[in-house]
């Protein structure tokens, strides 16, 4: 299939939720805007389907929940999505004495998480001091979230809106030494923690702060940091952007892999390959949604390995006939329905990175499991009373750890990510899994090098490379458009558009409107 047309305003490669986003403001401010995606489908990572023969639920199959996606955004394209709050932030099961015991955390915090910090720690310093540490994140992402749909502010200028021992805690200072300081017991440091290596292969201690910026964006979202499930999978978010960039007269290509961009500052031509042949057409901007060195490779520019960004999660979805009853007794419709925390306290977490970092699968490895169905049933289908589907995202694997024998280190990685489940469960998760037509357990893992030959992200980085702050350092050049809005790239006509923009990361949104607004302010 080829375009309507040789020439438009604005060419977007890449169909991912950032790319539609920019499509969606762009169109519908009237300028004529082609999407070009590699894939059968548009969407990216943020999708939903029937991972499992014979199955009829859907699930989110990578990306997972949302935060960062502002209101205003949804509100601005007029999208048809809802996002579910879940009814528990958290449940962390734990072993104290030999005794199965667990922390709940409940959305809103009330009674019964105040109960369940004094039943694991013994008193009520360490309810207090989560009460102070996450008023703290609170009031830096209320300084943080208002600025995310504006062009970007200096440093200084979002450093004078906190007090000075928050932003020495939270920006400053390794999120490490700052949850040290804070609390006392090794579960509740742990839970604190987790938030900072999504994704992110570091210490806590890590003096480049790249866990920091990761805890940032986990936290920031429309002031309040809830991850919220989007009612339908993740498919229902990008299936609103594309039904939103097409009412407003963008044209998607699907089936189209980006094969070169040629560009100088005064505009571009792309190329791409739909199976059947080549396509060219001329583009006054380009806006480019994958990863920024994907992008150097289109514009001609070859591979730099030593500059490969490197993916650090394992990512397992699984279909249950029922869920597992848990050793503590507390029912699983409660543990289940936000994040349950497996191996994740501060010290395990610790010697996971040091595993990985001497080049070892985690002999106890940290991950955390969602189960959306319990927030919304209507992912499941006409699938029997009782199923219920599970994510679990194990974090400290990065790529390199499966480069040698891939199949056989994922097999290691799934069987130390089930078993730190299983010590937590009176049956063991593989008695609860549901199988496929074919009879086979429904299990899906993907390792970075998984999600790289899937959906094209260089080393299976979900974030195209590490995260920036959501802010210019103080001597930015902020002269251009592109400069102001955090998209830039070495061409005038050609914009970062995705996760590789100074403010991208995560199903956000946010760099497609960036760019959009970039290309808007250029007119």
């Amino acid at each position: 299939m080829t375009s309507s047309k040789n020439s438009y305003d604005v060419v977007v490669v890449g169909g991912g939720h950032n790319g539609l986003v920019a499509a969606s403001y762009l169109a519908r401010a009237g300028l004529s805007v082609l999407v070009l995606e590699r894939l059968a489908r548009t969407g990216g990572a943020a999708i939903s389907a029937q991972a499992f023969p014979g199955q009829p639920a859907r699930l989110s199959r990578y990306s997972y929940l949302v935060s960062l996606m502002p209101e205003q955004l949804i509100a601005d394209l007029e999208l048809d999505l809802r996002l579910a709050s879940r009814s528990v932030a958290s449940y962390t099961p734990t072993i104290r004495d030999g005794r199965h015991g667990g922390l709940l955390v409940e959305r809103p915090a009330g009674p019964r998480t105040a109960e369940s910090f004094r039943a694991l720690t013994g008193g009520d310093e360490e309810y207090a001091a989560w009460d102070r540490f996450y008023g703290d994140v609170g009031a830096l992402a209320a300084a943080v979230a208002p600025t995310l749909l504006q062009p970007l502010p200096l440093e200084r200028e979002i450093r004078d809106r906190v007090d000075p021992g928050v932003w020495r805690d939270f920006v400053v200072n390794p999120i490490g030494e700052t949850i040290e300081a804070r609390f006392a017991d090794d579960t509740v440091r742990g839970v604190a923690a987790t938030d900072a290596l999504i994704g992110t292969f570091a210490s806590l201690r890590d003096r480049s702060l790249v866990q920091n910026r990761c805890f940032l964006y986990h936290l920031i979202g429309n002031g309040t940091g809830e991850w919220r499930v989007p009612v339908g999978g993740m498919g229902a978010v990008t299936d609103a952007l594309a039904r939103a960039a097409t009412t407003a007269g963008a044209e998607i290509l699907t089936s189209a892999g980006v094969s070169a961009i040629r560009a100088s500052d005064d505009g571009a031509e792309v190329t791409w390959h739909d199976g059947a042949g080549s396509h060219t057409v001329a583009a006054g901007r380009v806006l480019s949604n994958v990863a920024p060195w994907v992008l150097r490779i289109l514009l001609g520019e070859g591979e730099e390995p030593g500059t490969k960004p490197e993916g650090s999660q394992v990512k397992i979805n699984l279909l249950l006939d029922r869920l597992p009853r848990l050793k503590s007794g507390v029912d699983p419709r409660i543990a289940f329905a936000g994040t349950l925390h497996l191996a994740e306290d501060y010290t395990q977490l610790e010697a996971a990175y040091a595993d990985a970092a001497a080049g070892r699968v985690p002999t106890v490895l940290p991950g955390e499991i969602y189960c959306h169905s319990l927030t919304d049933p209507s992912i499941l289908g006409d699938s029997p009373a009782g199923t219920h589907t599970l994510t679990y995202f194990g974090v400290h694997t990065p790529a390199s750890l499966f480069d040698t024998d891939p199949e056989g280190a994922k097999r290691l990685a799934v069987g130390r990510a089930l078993a730190a489940l299983d010590e937590h469960l009176a049956e063991p998760i593989e008695s609860c899994l549901a199988r496929d037509a074919d009879g086979n357990l429904c299990i899906e893992a993907k390792i970075p090098q998984d999600v790289e030959a899937d959906l094209a992200m260089p080393g299976g980085h979900i974030f195209h490379g590490d995260l920036d702050w959501p802010w210019a350092p103080n001597r930015s050049r902020l002269e251009t458009p592109a400069q102001q809005w955090g998209v830039q790239t070495a061409i005038d006509s050609v914009l970062m558009c995705g996760s590789g923009s100074r403010r991208g990361g995560a199903v956000s949104g946010l760099g497609g409107h960036s760019a959009a607004q970039a290309v808007l302010a250029s007119r």
